[in-house]
């Protein structure tokens, strides 16, 4: 048998292995080993197949029509044709029988016999195989051709893409969720509100109870204004309403804190930071170490992770009159090339990243003076800014015609500086949100066309403001955070991938019984039984025990002042002097008679007088006042 790679030029039919060349279904096998395009094999057996299926049928009607003629000829076997008929069966039971015994010896035969002839002529000239059964094929073309118009009608309705069918609450608190942020990835959530707290949420990880793994104050008593994931997902960006921004990793360690700047310098350029409340912050969509944060104080900084002594970069907004304004809102551009912040003047304005004296692009009447505007956000394909003005309003923004907006919706209530939007992942739609006084109806989610600004959709969220929305490229998921302390978020099991799935799929992890059964006693071993004393009927006697105990009876030692040692500490201190004044001031009190300790020493002073002389035993002592001492006294 020759190898699989070697080249051949016997025919393999007649060759000494014809049973392979009967499997593989073509007569060209070993002639080019070594060629593996299987799409020009497979047609060449097609059109193979084909051909032979046509070759034998004529054969096959050929030889029909002979058998005929051989019948009408034979004398007395056509009156009986045509009297008593032969059965069906019968007749292509032979012929087939006659047929597959002259096609025996043919070498092109293979496989099992072609269909009928009248379902061959039916079909069309590329029909292989058994034939298909009735109505098959006219149904299978009506799917394909439902699937196709399905397919473009939800092309040309974006709505049909809106994944709101269904939803899970994650409950942040009861205060307002003022942020959110996914990683690139779509697997953790982070929420951050009024009550200080940031939460995160691993879809992963989550079971149907849908419970954060962590919760954390990164500013302390501050709000926090802003959340956001790097373009990698492994830092996290938070803006609060103090004036030093953070980076946490991700899992909510810190990493850098932006330096606060001196206020008491006027010109905020030559500060290393800001010196007032936060407004928003964002990251650089292609360099992930730098981000961009507003403040009060009137500027907009750029910072580096790396430098956390000082800002990178400092741009100010102007009022037309050259006067200071304050950013409320900011945001890079998708080419991270431009940086735009909203004011409170009501402009927009716009910088090259690399030029901070001069704005590249500015519109003085965007929305309302003395309104914040509470985002700004670039389309995907960075030809249109959408503003959401503290107005009421929404508009879009050409980058090529920015003195004027492309469309414009008002009504739109805005009761929170954060208020946000965002383009749909195909760059069709454009949503936000809608806030409502407490008991006055539900906060909604709306969708508007890009192109024409006309409503298409909606979605009652709560009974209370929509702040926050979120929708994310990779899952095609939908976060809403609203005013009552719940982060909403909405998918499709068919078109949403991942994020909420992972976790409404879970049953909940039932408690452990080591856990239900324990509680969180503390006990000290005399409170046990086998250590407790045995109540006293009486005081008096408690007493008189206690009295006998040398613990409970000792006095305690008084209070020294002063340095000591061991324990101790020394009234006098540890000096010799002290140590001499301690002990020249002990208490020592005699109790015997003075004169008898004065006359112990009158004998051995008149018998040996070493300190005083001879000649002051009488006279000196009289002058001195002292009564001379005789020995009778």
């Amino acid at each position: 048998m020759e190898q699989p790679g070697a080249e051949s030029d016997a025919d393999p039919v007649g060759g000494a292995d014809p049973q392979l060349a009967a499997t593989m279904g073509f007569s060209g096998f070993g002639k080019k080993a070594r060629t593996f395009d299987f799409n020009a094999m497979f047609e060449q057996t097609r059109r193979t197949a084909v051909e032979r299926s046509r070759k034998i049928l004529e054969e096959r009607e050929k030889a029909a029509a002979e058998k005929e003629k051989e019948l009408d000829n034979q004398p007395g076997v056509g009156n009986l044709s045509a009297t008593a008929p032969c059965p069906v069966g019968r007749t292509s039971s032979r012929d087939s029988s006659s047929s597959e015994s002259e096609d025996s010896s043919d070498e092109e035969l293979i496989g099992p016999p072609p269909p009928a002839q009248g379902t061959l002529e039916d079909s069309d000239d590329e029909l292989i195989g058994p034939p298909l059964p009735p109505g098959y094929k006219d149904s299978d073309d009506e799917d394909e051709g439902d699937d196709n118009d399905n397919i473009q009608e939800e092309d040309e309705d974006p709505v049909r893409k809106i994944p709101d069918s269904h939803e899970i609450t994650l409950h942040h608190g009861t205060k307002t969720v003022s942020a959110l942020g996914l990683d690139p990835s779509g697997a953790r959530l982070i929420t951050g509100g009024y009550d200080y707290d940031v939460r995160f949420w691993d879809f992963a990880g989550m079971d149907a109870s849908l419970q954060a793994f962590r919760s954390l104050q990164p500013c302390e008593c501050h709000q926090i204004k802003s959340l956001q994931y790097s373009s990698t997902g492994d830092v996290i960006l938070v803006v609060a309403g103090n004036a030093q921004a953070k980076v946490l990793d991700r899992d909510g360690f810190p990493v850098m804190e932006c330096v606060k700047g001196d206020q008491y310098i006027v010109d905020m350029a030559n500060t290393k930071g800001h010196t007032a409340m936060l407004n928003s912050g964002c990251w650089h969509p292609k360099i992930k170490e730098e981000f961009l944060t507003c403040s009060n104080d009137g500027t907009v900084r750029t910072w580096d992770v790396t430098n956390d002594k000082k800002h990178k970069g400092v741009f100010k907004p102007r009022s037309a009159q050259g006067k200071r304004v304050i950013p409320t809102s900011c945001t890079y551009s998708r080419d991270g090339k431009l940086i735009a912040a909203g004011s409170q003047d009501g402009s927009i304005q716009i910088w090259d990243r690399n030029m901070n004296v001069h704005t590249k692009f500015h519109c003085r009447h965007a929305h309302a003076p003395g309104s914040d505007t509470s985002c700004l956000t670039f389309s995907y394909d960075g030809t249109i800014l959408a503003s959401r003005g503290g107005d009421d309003t929404l508009k879009t923004w050409d980058m090529r015609k920015f003195k004027t907006p492309l469309n414009s919706v008002a009504g739109l209530p805005s009761f929170f500086p954060m208020t946000d939007c965002c383009f749909s992942p195909d760059d069709k739609l454009l949503v936000t949100g809608t806030s409502v006084k407490k008991g006055h109806g539900n906060g909604k989610l709306l969708f508007f066309e890009r192109e024409t600004f006309k409503k298409v959709y909606e979605i009652d969220v709560t009974d209370a403001s929509v702040v926050r929305c979120l929708w994310h490229p990779k899952l095609n998921q939908i976060m809403v955070g609203t005013g009552n302390g719940l982060a909403k978020v909405y998918y499709d099991p068919f078109k949403s991938q991942r994020g909420a799935k992972l976790c409404v799929v879970k049953t909940k992890r039932k408690e452990r019984q080591a856990e239900t059964l324990t509680q969180d006693y503390i006990i000290t071993p005399h409170a046990l039984p086998m250590f407790r004393e045995p109540r006293q009927r009486s005081t008096r006697k408690q007493l008189e025990k206690d009295r006998l105990d040398p613990m409970k009876s000792h006095k305690p030692e008084p209070p020294v002042a002063g340095p000591g040692r061991g324990g101790r500490v020394g009234t006098h201190g540890g000096t010799l002097s002290s140590y001499i004044v301690k002990n020249i001031a002990l208490d020592k009190t005699d109790d015997s008679n003075p004169r008898e300790a004065i006359l112990r020493h009158a004998k051995e002073a008149e018998e040996n007088p070493y300190w005083v002389a001879p000649a002051y035993s009488k006279g000196e002592s009289q002058v001195w006042g002292v009564p001379h001492v005789t020995g009778n006294g």
